[in-house]
């Protein structure tokens, strides 16, 4: 029982550690581009619900910790709109409520009257410091830990598979794959992963000269002791590592933002791709998590940095590192789904204000309520199927089974 208690508050701290980070520096840049342009601010929220704790500060603003730690978000000052984007007859009614309440002068102040680049920058502001947080965090770490690099270097190839078919031979370093240029093992395994059934160009670097070879993964169940069990692409080969094959890389502060920028660029290049071939049925939705499986993934990257610690404080140390990690991939995934064109999101706020530059106008307020509950529609759709695969992974329904058989 005390075993089960202490794995549940690790899970439990360690999804709010994470979430909590993303979700907050998500709503700062709301915030601070919102406060550059002088823009009135009622709240600040990180959590919906119920207030556990709420203060003001000097300027007036609201700031609360809701008791659902699934969100956040930013209220400006009269936006009463549940969309954040009111039609031309609402802002002709709060430019008269704002003067006659205020004077002419105050209008100015409230976000909706601020200039259509201002808005924008404001509502694109989020999921760009989404993408900043990522690239300062596995920047510091670069800077902090370096990195040990393994080299895509083939040590065996299975017989039949991908790989083998391909041509690839031992001794073969393989320098490309899909165009992207290879500098370590895990970065040919992270695009293999998501390439299955789709034939991939590989340029592999055989005895001091280049050349060309087409591989197409298979599909493999992997049990990982992270993600549990997961359906990847693989080639079938085996990487060389001998302690000789690896390779320790210190970065100084420049290497290291160039670094953060890359790994930022291409876990962002992998969402992408891996999201259009679910789109377009090429691949399962069955990977996609919810914030059950982001939980379980935090509690267990957590346990796994403690491992093997000698004290407290290193055990702490290791979790913290692992969990830094893992927020700035979450980071790249919140900002980037926050950027898709459906309207409760961001997306949507800035396909709207596309609409208005061309039409000189807002969206007319019927099209707005329809695209609001349709986005809210797709987007509740979409969490209660993630959360049906967490489910899954968890394996509850098979507990529940064995419970009531």
């Amino acid at each position: 029982m005390v075993d089960f208690t202490l794995t549940s508050l690790t899970f439990v701290i360690s999804f709010l550690l994470v979430l909590g980070l993303v979700v907050t520096i998500h709503e700062l840049g709301h915030f601070l581009a919102a406060k550059s342009f002088g823009v009135a601010i009622d709240r600040f929220s990180i959590g919906f619900g119920k207030a556990l704790a709420v203060w003001k500060d000097k300027s007036g603003v609201e700031w609360r910790v809701g008791w659902i730690p699934l969100g956040g978000y930013v209220r400006f000052s009269g936006d009463e709109n549940a969309a954040s984007l009111p039609d031309h007859e609402s802002l002709e009614s709060l430019r008269r409520d704002v003067e006659r309440r205020e004077g002419p002068g105050a209008i100015h102040r409230y976000f909706h009257f601020k200039p259509l680049w201002q808005r924008a920058i404001v509502v694109a502001a989020g999921p760009l410091a989404n993408f900043l947080l990522a690239i300062l965090l596995f920047a510091g770490l670069l800077m902090a830990y370096g990195a040990q690099v393994l080299p895509a270097k083939v040590a065996s190839v299975q017989p039949g598979s991908p790989a083998a078919r391909a041509g690839l031979l031992p001794g073969d370093l393989v320098v490309a794959a899909a165009g992207t240029r290879i500098k370590t093992f895990d970065q040919l395994a992270t695009i293999i992963q998501v390439r299955a059934n789709v034939l991939t160009p590989l340029v592999v670097n055989r005895g001091g000269r280049e050349l060309t070879l087409n591989a197409t993964p298979e599909w493999q169940i992997r049990k990982d002791p992270i993600s549990g069990e997961r359906r990847v692409g693989v080639l079938g080969f085996a990487p060389a590592q001998k302690a000789s094959d690896f390779i320790r890389v210190r970065y100084n502060p420049v290497q290291a933002v160039g670094g953060g920028v890359e790994r930022t660029w291409d876990t962002l290049g992998t969402t992408v791709y891996y999201l259009g071939r679910m789109v377009t049925g090429q691949v399962s939705a069955d990977q996609l998590s919810g914030p059950l499986g982001i939980a379980r993934i935090s509690g267990k990257v957590a346990q796994a940095g403690a491992e093997g610690a000698s004290s407290p404080g290193e055990m702490l140390l290791g979790s913290a590192v692992n969990l830094l990690q893992l927020a700035a991939f979450v980071s790249v995934s919140i900002g980037f789904m926050n950027l898709l064109p459906v309207p409760v999101l961001d997306g949507g706020h800035l396909l709207f204000y596309a609409y208005e530059a061309v039409a000189r106008r807002p969206v007319a307020a019927n099209v707005q309520a329809a695209g609001y509950r349709v986005g809210l529609a797709l987007l509740l759709g979409l969490m209660l199927f993630a959360t049906w695969n967490d489910l899954q992974q968890l394996r509850v329904f098979k507990i529940l089974g064995g419970v009531f058989s």
